[in-house]
């Protein structure tokens, strides 16, 4: 347990440290300043943060979706720690509530852990789905992950075991619960599911390959894993898809 809290707070301060260099050159950059308060059309977006991050972790990218005219709004996964199977029950309330809040299907996304979270809400309610994106997800793969990550998950099921509530179990990672969220999560999404999986070869976390999805629409941005949510390559892959999804939201409300 020694070697495992020594791990993660050698990726925290990796995190911070990222942080640092990736926000200045962010809020300098046009994707960030050149904002239109209308191009999101009242759009809501649920956002899903990664694995062991909490809804602070996707601060910029609200900020970023409240000033184009989106709703957006946290997934309600806690430090998305827990078990997969809660966490997308969690994600599904979350987007039939936005859903029913902003008056029509909303955009899931999610990073990390996070896209995959955000991507079996999607197959399960594809009617209240927009649009899916997924940042640097282990889509293909849940456990391709870096070690250090499944070794933290390990921890946590070693704790959930003795009676810590609220974290995966040892079924998240082996067991009957792993082996169905892994057949959904790489089943097919429906053909009229715009989706969006974003990934990195510069990425430490999870290997670029394992965000394929072959059900999604790639884009490559030179960004790190922590870093997406906070690199204009991200912002500026996602503006354009983003307003094609309002647009098209906003027309089908008008002609309605």
């Amino acid at each position: 347990m020694t070697s495992t809290t020594g791990q993660l707070r050698s990726l925290a301060r990796e995190h911070v440290a990222v942080a640092a260099l990736t926000i200045p050159r962010l809020l300098r950059h046009r994707v960030w300043r050149e904002a239109d308060p209308h191009e999101g059309a009242g759009l809501g977006v649920v956002l899903v943060p990664g694995f062991g991050a909490g809804e602070f972790s996707l601060t910029f990218a609200t900020t970023w979706l409240r000033d184009r005219g989106y709703v957006p709004a946290g997934a309600g996964v806690g430090f998305n720690v827990g078990c997969t199977s809660e966490l997308v029950d969690r994600v599904e309330q979350r987007l039939e509530e936005h859903a029913e809040e902003t008056g029509g299907p909303v955009v899931l996304l999610g990073q990390s852990r996070g896209g995959g979270l955000a991507r079996l809400a999607a197959a399960r309610r594809p009617d209240l789905v927009r649009g899916l994106v997924m940042l640097g997800s282990p889509l293909l793969d849940p456990m391709g992950a870096h070690p250090h990550v499944l070794l933290a998950a390990r921890a946590l099921a070693q704790l959930a075991s003795i009676g810590v509530p609220g974290l995966m179990n040892a079924e998240c990672l082996n067991g009957t619960c792993f082996e169905d969220n892994v057949a959904s999560i790489t089943a097919p999404l429906p053909d009229d599911l715009p989706a969006v999986s974003i990934y990195s070869k510069s990425d430490g976390i999870v290997p670029w390959e394992l965000s394929l999805d072959p059900s999604a629409e790639w884009v490559e941005v030179h960004s790190t894993h922590t870093g997406m949510g906070l690199d204009p390559d991200v912002y500026l892959a996602l503006r354009p898809r983003l307003a094609s999804w309002a647009a098209e939201r906003f027309d089908l409300r008008s002609a309605g």
